[in-house]
């Protein structure tokens, strides 16, 4: 490496860590600034404005309204997304093609327009799904499809399935026990890297929320940009919480990433040499 590298690298470096870091410091010293509209710093810090905005009864209630819809999107889609993922795997690979094609797509569809036709669809079907929460936990796991679907066929591919399902089988277990005894232990980091995507992904979404139940059942961003209209300094209150929120599931996902490599660190042959 010589010095010319050296040269350009750190200034680029440190243009991209301000770029990250400057909104949220910011952010994090506009919700607690008294005043920050005369100076070019804060004339003085306060907690009032999460005090204020954390009291509301709205507060916990959209809290606990994000929770319950991540959860559920989520457990919906590992119901959904491993067997077929085993199945594809394990049983059918010729179907492997199709499901990482339509792993992508909802990539490539707005949320306005995946909006519009799953209340189109669901609209003309005897199912309890329009103007309830079970349109958007719908819309969350096909939204969400990628991140699951990634993470677990990732895990599948790392591990000799066949091989276990043949140990299993040899030991009398049917199909059913295989998948929830034998598989599911063994792709457990995958399990957990995707649940956690869906997770982070669904509790801080807003457009298909905003879209499909509005107010009927108010998530927490919906309340986060009700407040922007109202109070920069509750919102930016709010902005952070969800940006810890945010960081705190990252940090379990690498976490929980780190720890098979870590795993087969300690059992390789050749540790202490």
């Amino acid at each position: 490496m010589n010095a010319g590298s050296l040269t350009w690298r750190a200034p680029v470096i440190g243009v991209f860590v301000a770029f990250m870091t400057v909104p949220v410091v910011a952010t994090a010293l506009f919700s607690v600034a008294t005043r920050w509209d005369r100076t070019l710093w804060p004339e003085g810090l306060t907690l009032n404005w999460w005090i204020k905005v954390a009291s509301r009864s709205a507060f916990t209630d959209t809290l606990l309204n994000s929770f319950w819809v991540a959860m559920t999107s989520m457990l919906v889609s590992l119901i959904i997304v491993v067997p077929a993922a085993y199945v594809a795997h394990t049983r059918l690979p010729h179907a492997k093609p199709w499901l990482e094609f339509l792993s992508i797509v909802p990539f490539s569809l707005p949320g306005v327009v995946l909006a519009l036709g799953l209340i189109r669809l669901y609209s003309k079907l005897p199912l309890p799904l329009i103007n309830t929460p079970n349109i958007l936990i719908a819309a969350y796991v096909i939204v969400t499809l990628p991140f699951m679907y990634r993470a677990v066929m990732n895990t599948l591919e790392s591990v000799d399935t066949r091989l276990l399902v043949e140990a299993a089988q040899s030991l009398g277990a049917n199909p059913l026990q295989v998948l929830a005894w034998v598989i599911v232990p063994n792709i457990a980091s995958g399990i957990v890297n995707g649940s956690l995507l869906v997770l982070s992904a669904v509790f801080s979404e807003f457009v298909l929320a905003n879209l499909l139940i509005g107010t009927r059942l108010k998530t927490f961003p919906i309340y986060l940009v009700e407040f922007t209209r109202s109070d920069a300094r509750q919102a930016s209150a709010l902005a952070l919480m969800s940006f810890v929120i945010a960081w705190i599931i990252s940090l379990a996902i690498l976490w929980t990433a780190g720890r098979p490599a870590k795993r087969r660190q300690a059992d390789s042959p050749v540790r202490g040499r």
